[in-house]
C-alpha cells in the first residue's frame, strides 16, 4: 500500500487524456465544514482496498451541503425540474492501494427522487431521498435545510455566507491544509452486492473559497450516518464559489 504522494495530490486536476466527460454539472453556494477524527475509526468503515488519507496525523470528516444545478448528460440541455436540487454529503478522504487520493462519501442526501436512484444505479453512491431546502435571506445568508426521509433525529439547518462577500477569494496552496480538503477531483464508490471498487473522475476549475460566517450548523448528517462523534466546533470552515463540472464515468478497481 503506497500512501500519496505530491504529485499525485495534483494530477487528478488535469483533464484526462482521451476521454469525454458522460454529464455536466454545476457546484454552487458550497459550506465545508471538517472535523479531525482518529483514522482508526474510519478506517474500519471502508471497503477492501481503500484506506484513510490523513492531514497533520489526523483523518477528516466533511459534511458539506450546496446546490446542484445545470445537471444533463453529455449532448442534452438541462430540464427545469430534473436538472436543479440540493445535495449534502457526509465525507472523508481516501486513497487506493496505488496511493491514488480520493472522497469517499458515507451519504449523500438529495430532494430529487430521479437523482437518488440514478446516481445509486450508475454511481454506486449512498445517495439518500429528503425533505431539503435553500433559501437566501435579506442579509445575504443561505439558509439550508435537511430532513432525510426515514430516519428519526429532525431536520439539520445550516445558515450561512462569505464571512466578507467583497473579499477576494482564495486560491488552495498544494501542502496545504485547504489543498487537501478542498482539492479532490476522485471519487471512490462501491457496490456491496458484487465486492467490486470503482473510481471516478471530475473535473473544474480549483475552487475559489472564502471564509465562512456560520450562524447555525450541527452534524445531525453525519449521526444518520452513524457516525463516530464530532465534538466542539468545526476545525475547518470555508464557502466555495460555484464551479461547472464535467464528470466522467466510472472505472472498476477490481
Amino acid at each position: 500500500m503506497k500512501t500519496p504522494t505530491e504529485s499525485q495530490r495534483q494530477q487528478p486536476r488535469e483533464w484526462p487524456e482521451g476521454e469525454k466527460p458522460v454529464m455536466f454539472q454545476t457546484w454552487s453556494d458550497l459550506l465545508f465544514l471538517h472535523w479531525r477524527v482518529a483514522a482508526a475509526d474510519l478506517q474500519k468503515l471502508l471497503p477492501e482496498g481503500l484506506f484513510i488519507d490523513t492531514f497533520g496525523d489526523s483523518a477528516w470528516i466533511g459534511i458539506v451541503p450546496f446546490k446542484m444545478q445545470n445537471i444533463r448528460p453529455r449532448g442534452l440541455f438541462p430540464v427545469p425540474w430534473i436538472s436543479y436540487f440540493l445535495e449534502l454529503n457526509v465525507r472523508t478522504y481516501v486513497h487506493d492501494r496505488d496511493g491514488n487520493p480520493g472522497v469517499w462519501f458515507f451519504s449523500l442526501d438529495t430532494n430529487r427522487w430521479l437523482a437518488y436512484k440514478i446516481a445509486r444505479t450508475f454511481f454506486k453512491l449512498p445517495y439518500f431521498p429528503a425533505r431539503m431546502s435553500a433559501d437566501r435571506r435579506d442579509d445575504g445568508f443561505l439558509d439550508y435545510r435537511c430532513r432525510r426521509n426515514g430516519v428519526d433525529g429532525g431536520e439539520s439547518t445550516f445558515i450561512y455566507r462569505a464571512e466578507d462577500p467583497e473579499t477576494a477569494p482564495e486560491l488552495a496552496e498544494p501542502g496545504t491544509l485547504d489543498f487537501f480538503l478542498l482539492e479532490r477531483y476522485l471519487l471512490f464508490s462501491h457496490d456491496p452486492k458484487s465486492g467490486k471498487l470503482f473510481s471516478g473522475q471530475v473535473n473544474h476549475t480549483p475552487y475559489q473559497f472564502k471564509a465562512a460566517s456560520v450562524d447555525a450548523w450541527d452534524t445531525k448528517p453525519a449521526q444518520w450516518d452513524e457516525m463516530p462523534e464530532l465534538i466542539g466546533n468545526p476545525d475547518h470552515v470555508a464557502v466555495a464559489e460555484s464551479v461547472d463540472v464535467s464528470v466522467f464515468a466510472l472505472k472498476s478497481l477490481m
